[in-house]
């Protein structure tokens, strides 16, 4: 196991914590999408996401497989309310989202929900820990301490402690992904929603952050849903759900 993943990447304590609470709502399905279709309304409408019914549970570590152009992406952006489907509907611990207004959708977002993108979209002015800091002031409930006291453990839970205060271009591009992986965790969300996160990476940078990813459902009890074109990758996730223009073709492991 690589040195980024030996104390595991959620702070001391917290991890379980969460993870026993996310079991308390085993009734509810912790993401749920009901007949969701997200259609491009240009001269000739573009169907990007077709019908898609899908529910995800607590504890969960899910690949979204596909070719491209076959909607992988559109599918993560609406799970993650950073879309808004055309029809249908998605659903964040049984609540509906398609009523609510833009700040209850950031909200959400926020306090439930943590993204990890192929390109990690560090701001390149800042430091490794302000970058991984902006979450939790998003969302305003921790003092500036306890903001760097966090984003402190989340770097060194990831093998970055000596890195916390160095801008994105003096770091590799996995500890770049580190760092993102350390943001997306920053507000303790149950659900991490990644992208292509090993896209751009090495193969070792990429096993380092797979490893990261398998930690957090393994050991910390997160959710966690990831696009990928890595059929490698995808093989050694218990669930992995198959998309073709746009609609799902298969669902293997649930």
């Amino acid at each position: 196991m690589s040195e980024a993943t030996q104390n595991g990447p959620v702070a001391a304590g917290s991890g379980r914590a969460s993870a026993g609470n996310e079991r308390s709502r085993a009734g509810v399905p912790l993401i749920e999408a009901r007949a969701v279709t997200r259609i491009l309304a240009e001269v000739v409408p573009t169907t990007l996401v077709r019908d898609v019914d899908l529910t995800i549970g607590a504890n969960e570590f899910v690949a979204i497989t596909g070719p491209s152009g076959s909607g992988k992406s559109s599918l993560l952006y609406l799970l993650g309310l950073l879309d808004v489907p055309t029809a249908g509907e998605v659903r964040i611990r049984g609540k509906a989202t398609s009523a609510m207004d833009e700040d209850e959708r950031a909200s959400t977002r926020l306090a439930t929900i943590g993204f990890v993108f192929q390109f990690h979209f560090l701001l390149p002015e800042f430091s490794a820990r302000d970058n991984v800091m902006l979450p939790m002031r998003a969302l305003g409930t921790m003092s500036l301490q306890r903001m760097q006291e966090r984003a402190d453990a989340l770097l060194g839970a990831l093998g970055l402690a000596e890195h916390a205060g160095k801008r994105p271009d003096q770091l590799s591009g996995g500890q770049r992904q580190r760092v993102a992986v350390a943001r997306a965790l920053a507000n303790e969300p149950p659900l991490i929603l990644a992208d292509e996160p090993t896209g751009s990476l090495d193969s070792k940078s990429s096993e380092q952050v797979f490893e990261i990813l398998r930690d957090l459902v393994a050991r910390h009890g997160k959710t966690v849903v990831a696009v990928t074109h890595d059929l490698g990758i995808a093989a050694r996730i218990g669930r992995r759900i198959q998309l073709a223009d746009g609609a799902i073709v298969a669902d293997e492991g649930n």
